[in-house]
């Protein structure tokens, strides 16, 4: 894939106006490792740039992409997003949202990737590489997130009517029986009242 070849690709050298000859030559150092894919020897020299002159742009962008080359995607993202909060340089900048994107969309994380080539290309307008892999990002998203069916939300709505409709329907013979017990009982009642009236005299009532 395109995507790969370029966050390999992208090792700078001498961008730091500031940095001393120690430090130029550590990330000289640092790049002839990472060219001969000596990546955990290339990881130490910009790592001792990194101590003498730790607002050096060149030595951080150079060990994101060695976090990267050693399987460190994470750590490398991390490196990328505060290389490029911090400098000032808008190639620095822009490289380092295009790398961002590039391990990104590796894990998937297609919203947070989309976000990242945007911003490489707000620095850098004219990186079609950037707006290439922006424009599949967005596919692969589109892709991933379909539209919803408008069957099955009709489906969804009429599933609860007709749900209640054979319960109204229980209720109805429920309370229908209900009635015709209370009429039963009242009708009994009424019949033994008549007989106790008949049968009684003078008399007090026994204890039962």
């Amino acid at each position: 894939m395109r995507s790969q070849l370029v966050i390999i690709s992208l090792l700078v050298a001498g961008s730091s106006h500031s940095q001393s000859k120690e430090t130029e030559k550590m990330i000289q150092a640092g790049n002839a490792f990472y060219k001969n894919q000596e990546f955990n020897k290339a990881a130490v020299e910009y790592g001792k740039a990194l101590q003498a002159d730790p607002a050096n742009t060149t030595a951080k962008f150079n060990q994101g992409n060695t976090l990267y080359r050693l399987d460190q995607k994470v750590e490398a993202a991390k490196a990328f997003t505060a290389l490029s909060r911090e400098t000032e340089i808008k190639d620095i900048r822009s490289r380092s949202f295009y790398n961002k994107g590039v391990i990104l969309s590796q894990q998937k994380n297609l919203e947070e990737s989309i976000e990242a080539y945007k911003n490489a290309l707000r620095n850098e307008p004219n990186d079609k590489e950037a707006r290439e892999n922006l424009q599949k990002a967005l596919l692969e998203l589109k892709k991933k997130t379909p539209p919803p069916k408008k069957d099955d939300k009709k489906d969804k709505k009429q599933d609860p009517k007709k749900q209640k409709q054979p319960q109204s329907k229980m209720n109805q013979k429920e309370a229908e029986q209900r009635l015709n017990l209370l009429q039963q009982k009242e009708k009994e009642v009424q019949q033994r009242l008549q007989k106790a009236k008949s049968r009684m005299g003078g008399s007090q009532a026994k204890d039962w």
